[in-house]
């Protein structure tokens, strides 16, 4: 059996907005806190090591908003890889639900984004089946792009769960009953298998792997 294609999702680390509360929309999202930015360097040392070992990343991506962007930073620079930003890998689009407390807008709508799939969290704002949709698109544009490479992809939580829907094929009627961990600055991968009879298939190798953190960090921004 061969790999091919290898996809590794990395969540940014912990940002300013996450430990404020807040719905992190562009308006909104300032980065990573200090403890974030020691989260990712110490994925990127994790990632480095492999990197050399081999097989070795042939690109990194990272969304547009700001926290992916300084995560793919420290990345891009340990790795010595060019940062290339592709706004579709962005996450759900708040509406006005940007810069609003979390526990607010779960509350007026009755649970996380989620639990109504089919419906907008705020106005503006995207249906979680909605974004599953648009960001699949955009993962299987890149799995195209980059097929039979290793892709490194710094992203949000939630694209890590649009990645597990769409390449474990997962009906959008489950989007409300299944969730993924996705703890800051975790890894999870991907491979793609070809076996000798002619058939692919993806295997998730991992999911929410964070063994690179179980030393205690810095301290948080205050």
């Amino acid at each position: 059996m061969t790999i091919t294609t290898r996809l590794v999702l990395a969540r940014h680390g912990e940002a300013q907005c996450n430990v404020d509360g807040l719905v992190g929309g562009p308006l909104t999202c300032t980065g990573l806190t200090v403890r974030g930015r020691e989260q990712t360097r110490r994925l990127a040392t994790r990632l480095t090591a492999e990197h050399r070992t081999g097989p070795g990343f042939d690109v990194l991506y990272a969304g547009p908003r700001a926290r992916l962007q300084e995560s793919g930073r420290i990345l891009a620079t340990a790795l010595d890889l060019p940062l290339l930003t592709d706004p579709g890998l962005d996450g759900p689009r708040h509406g006005q639900a940007d810069g609003r407390p979390w526990r607010d807008v779960e509350a007026e709508f009755q649970g996380r984004p989620a639990a109504s799939p089919d419906l907008p969290w705020s106005p503006g704002s995207d249906t979680w089946n909605g974004y599953l949709l648009r960001a699949g698109r955009a993962l299987t544009a890149l799995l195209e792009r980059h097929a039979g490479q290793s892709i490194l992809l710094a992203g949000h939580g939630e694209t890590i769960h649009a990645a597990c829907h769409l390449l474990l094929e997962l009906s959008p009627s489950t989007s409300s009953r299944i969730d993924f961990g996705t703890e800051h600055a975790c890894l999870t991968r991907f491979h793609l298998h070809h076996d000798p009879y002619g058939r692919r298939f993806w295997t998730l190798a991992a999911l929410n792997d964070t063994a690179h953190l179980q030393q205690p960090v810095a301290d948080r921004d205050s």
